[in-house]
């Protein structure tokens, strides 16, 4: 038995792939069920019951997906071009911290014009998001830091600055006027002009960060297959040696892909304040850990940008489950354990996709004698 590399990758592995995967994760999860007493069929039914099919389930579902599929658009985004941006947390703290900060100021100045707060608080976050993801960017280019352990280590950073902004200090983000806000540390709300407007389709509610994920995927999708500096960022990810040759500027793409990476992240954070959140709440932001299941989710999509959005909202619907859920007759890791096992079911498919298994009997060759020397 041995491993061989593919040299033609068929396209029905792209799909049957992740579909495996995901397959493979519930059948490893239902054994850790009945390990531990549960009914795995009754209890999938009831998750799937509480993401996708109870009354108000999709409207919830929407909310936990939104911010999901963001940071798996900005994972999607550097991975593909070999570049490992594990930063997309701190980048979307950022992102949520300049759209409210421009949703107050603008509030501020007597501003009422809803798509004027929207448009202004998704330039916010972008440029916040992409100038943090810059840092580690630069780092590679010009210096060769492993941007893995760069981008991780700024995601801390930024969890200590949301921290401080609210809790520690009296920033612009801090309500100190309101009894609330003068008892316990909270953060100011946005005026209500900056909430953004959602769709009604029927008995579900689309929020305008969802419509705007989508959009952001189609024109990642198209810039990285149909452009010029897509096909760039495709060779500079299979072969940097080769781009070289060819005259490419590694640094510019580097710190281009890793901007756009973070602007993504960051415009998910302004998403996430705009649509549902209305103020920073640095515990809130921090115990949700979007970047790291972004991470998940585009790995599961195999770094397609189309692909992100249902795995996206998949596992949002499985989290929404999970948080409704919770109880002492539901295993409270349940979700968490699962998106591990997606993680390395796919993880572990990928080996498929590149490489084949080949079974065979090793042909042992009998060595012919030393002829003597006279």
């Amino acid at each position: 038995m041995r491993f061989e590399r593919r040299l033609v990758q068929p396209r029905w592995l792209s799909v049957a792939v992740p579909i495996g995967s995901v397959v493979v994760a519930f059948g490893l999860m239902a054994i850790v069920l009945l390990a531990t007493s549960h009914d795995p069929i009754a209890t999938y039914r009831r998750l799937f019951d509480a993401a996708f099919f109870a009354n108000g389930a999709l409207t919830s579902t929407l909310v936990f997906c939104t911010p999901i599929v963001f940071t798996g658009l900005a994972a999607a985004a550097a991975f593909r071009m070999q570049l490992y941006n594990i930063g997309g947390e701190g980048q979307f703290y950022w992102g949520a911290i300049a759209g409210v900060g421009i949703a107050l100021y603008l509030g501020d100045q007597g501003v009422e014009s809803t798509p004027v707060f929207v448009v202004a608080m998704v330039v916010a976050g972008m440029l916040a998001g992409a100038a943090w993801a810059a840092i580690p960017g630069i780092l590679r280019a010009f210096f060769k830091t492993n941007e893995i352990i760069t981008s991780l280590m700024l995601n801390y950073v930024a969890g200590l600055v949301l921290t401080y902004l609210i809790i520690d200090s009296k920033s612009y983000w801090r309500d100190l006027e309101s009894f609330e806000g003068q008892t316990f540390p909270l953060g100011k709300s946005i005026p209500e002009e900056a909430k953004w407007p959602s769709w009604s389709l029927g008995s579900v509610l689309v929020p305008l960060g969802f419509g705007l994920a989508i959009v952001v995927a189609v024109v990642l999708w198209f810039v990285y297959s149909r452009t010029r500096f897509g096909f760039e960022l495709q060779v500079i990810g299979d072969s940097q040696q080769t781009a070289r040759f060819a005259g490419m500027r590694l640094r510019r793409k580097i710190i281009a892909v890793m901007g756009i990476s973070g602007a993504i992240a960051g415009i998910g954070g302004a998403s996430y304040e705009g649509d549902f959140a209305y103020q920073i709440d640095p515990t809130g932001l921090q115990s949700s850990f979007f970047g790291y299941t972004g991470i998940v989710v585009a790995a599961l999509a195999r770094y397609n940008p189309i692909a992100v959005v249902p795995v996206g909202f998949l596992l949002g619907g499985l989290q929404n489950a999970g948080y409704t859920l919770q109880g002492a007759d539901f295993p409270s890791g349940l979700v968490g354990v699962m998106q591990g096992l997606i993680l390395f079911c796919a993880l572990g498919g990928e080996v498929l996709v590149r490489y084949r298994l080949r079974f065979g009997r090793r042909v042992v060759r009998a060595e012919r004698p030393a002829e003597a020397t006279p």
